[in-house]
């Protein structure tokens, strides 16, 4: 069964365009200090670069052709060229995309002039570096005989076989980070509206690499539930700390409203969409984008239901402070990345079964079913996570009506009617 996207045309547009308490991560490959060599540095036939896989090699040999060939992480530059992104570079006063650094911190391995090596090009896009850390020190030796990945961990190279590390990485640019984000304005100016879940993106894009017996001896694997489940806590974490930073707490007379629910807003006037919510929001109010953590609540009912309550708590809190000031929110986000902190190491490395895999699934449904999830990003979160738990239970084939007809209600955000995805789900349930 083919893994569904987004939105056809809006994945398409986010992969080309993409553009306190927290959990211990190595730096950023951007903000490392290794030397980024160049994609060139890997793409010789005696490297990455060979026509087909190699078998006797321990790794494909080929992933530079596929990078090449079939990622779109590779057109990430050539998109500032289009005439779409040159339009909106204008609209945003910039002489044109492909020079701006407040595009090309997304669209290429933007690392500092100092870091950049003799073959480094920035024309090269969303690199291997850009992923795996710059290869300074350890381009050579990591093709040597009896060199491990511990070794190459020490020497730099980023652990991406984490799933929390790599949400993180992933999350730096599907999201933003203390120095780059994907601001109103620059939605405004044209740009799509960010959406991302770490194992559909995984899925979605080209493998370049074998998770085989050789694989699973040299890294740790990591099952799709496992990636769901970090993609979520790391993205709710993720969200509280840029809440926190320059990006929402500048003085302005309107916040950053791309923190906020972008169909709180962006629907007719005629759709009347206010119902009362346990969080007490009033009518007209502007509602925080909480997908991730509304998700992550659901799934905390099965797996850790002890937690619920006080993270309920927390995040109405977090609701209500954004009534009354920035101060009051940027409080209220510290104390719920306080308490969901801890928690993200432990959803990310447990194990689940096939019999807590259904629980996750039926829960999710129960509560889309409720009308739990009305706002349009946590629905298409339900949705992404109900097909990865049906993949990995191995049941989407028998399920692939119910499937379809649930993608349908948010495969066009423009279209997305709460009560029809809730009475869809109800029908889901009862399939199983």
């Amino acid at each position: 069964m083919v893994r569904r996207k987004l939105t056809p045309r809006a994945l398409l547009l986010l992969l080309a365009l993409a553009g306190g308490g927290a959990v211990a991560q190595p730096p950023l490959p951007e903000a490392g200090q290794d030397i980024h060599e160049g994609v060139a540095s890997c793409a010789t036939s005696v490297c990455h670069g060979k026509g087909s896989p190699d078998p006797e090699s321990t790794v494909w040999l080929n992933e530079y052709r596929i990078w090449l060939r079939q990622d779109y992480h590779s057109r990430a530059y050539r998109t500032l060229q289009t005439a779409q992104s040159e339009a909106i570079a204008t609209k945003l006063g910039l002489p044109s995309a492909q020079g701006a650094k407040i595009c090309l911190d997304c669209h290429a391995d933007n690392v500092q002039p100092e870091a950049r090596g003799r073959r480094f090009q920035i024309s090269d896009g969303v690199g291997c570096e850009a992923c795996h850390g710059g290869s300074g020190r350890w381009l050579e030796s990591h093709a040597e005989v009896g060199t491990s990945h511990a070794d190459n961990l020490a020497k730099g190279m980023y652990p991406t076989e984490d799933p929390l590390a790599r949400a993180r990485l992933c999350l730096s640019c599907h999201l933003g980070t203390k120095d780059k984000f994907a601001t109103h304005k620059i939605m405004g100016a044209g740009h799509p509206r960010l959406a991302f879940e770490l194992e559909t993106f995984t899925v979605n894009q080209p493998a370049h690499y074998e998770v085989d017996a050789d694989y699973k001896e040299r890294k740790p694997w990591i099952p799709s539930v496992n990636m769901w489940l970090a993609g979520l806590a790391v993205t709710g974490m993720h969200t509280l700390e840029l809440l926190q930073e320059d990006w929402f707490t500048r003085p302005s007379l309107v916040p950053e409203l791309s923190f906020f629910q972008c169909h709180s807003c962006h629907h007719p006037m005629d759709d009347l969409r206010y119902v009362r919510e346990p969080d007490g929001l009033p009518p007209g109010a502007v509602r925080l984008n909480d997908a991730s953590l509304a998700v992550l609540l659901a799934v905390l009912e099965v797996t850790d239901p002890s937690t619920v309550d006080a993270l309920r708590r927390d995040l109405t809190a977090l609701h209500q402070a954004s009534l009354q000031s920035r101060e009051q929110v940027v409080a209220a986000a510290r104390a719920l990345h306080a308490r969901l902190a801890p928690l993200a190491e432990r959803l990310s490395q447990a194990q689940y079964g096939p019999e807590q895999q259904r629980e996750l699934r039926r829960e999710l449904l129960n509560q889309a079913a409720a009308q739990r999830f009305r706002h349009f990003t946590a629905a298409e979160q339900v949705f992404l996570a109900v097909e990865t738990l049906s993949l990995s239970l191995g049941d989407a084939a028998r399920l692939e009506g119910q499937l379809d007809r649930l993608f349908a209600t948010v495969e066009d955000e423009n279209d997305f009617v709460p009560q029809q995805f809730a009475v869809l789900s109800r029908q889901m349930l009862g399939a199983l």
